[in-house]
């Protein structure tokens, strides 16, 4: 298992930032790696949807932690040929109201379980560029909040 998380501060409150996260719409406006997202079924926990990679990969992710309005996590397998089962990432999204600062305390986490043992060096080599990826995600979370 490798787990990379970032966290940051929202200038918009808990509800503000959860319209946005909460939507697979708006995953490619603001997470970083995703070109497309749609709800394929459902609402809330055990929704089913499909979320397209810059890199042109697919993968069909499950919603499994949803409290509104403060958690989302899901889980992706790769689909398509070569997709191996075993592979999958969870990503979460916790959001806490900053009560000394006002807005809200953004987490994202990433805990991603690889493929066997050559593809999980190969991720741990790729370490930084997931935490960019999610610092990267923060900053236009945050913009994206602030503008409502």
């Amino acid at each position: 298992m490798i787990l990379v998380e970032r966290s940051a501060h929202v200038t918009a409150p808990v509800e503000a930032v959860w319209e946005v996260v909460q939507r697979a719409e708006q995953l490619p406006a603001w997470l970083a790696g995703v070109r497309a997202a749609e709800v394929l079924s459902g609402e809330g926990f055990g929704r089913r949807q499909l979320v397209q990679a810059g890199r042109g990969s697919a993968h069909e992710a499950e919603v499994i932690a949803y409290q509104e309005p403060t958690l989302i996590g899901w889980r992706e397998r790769a689909r398509g040929a070569g997709a191996r089962a075993e592979a999958r990432t969870e990503i979460y999204v916790q959001l806490t109201a900053d009560e000394e600062e006002g807005g809200t305390i953004v987490r994202l986490i990433v805990v991603r379980w690889p493929a066997g043992p050559v593809k999980g060096a190969l991720l741990r080599l790729g370490l930084r560029r997931v935490g960019a990826d999610l610092e990267d995600s923060l900053a236009r979370l945050t913009d994206l909040a602030a503008v409502g």
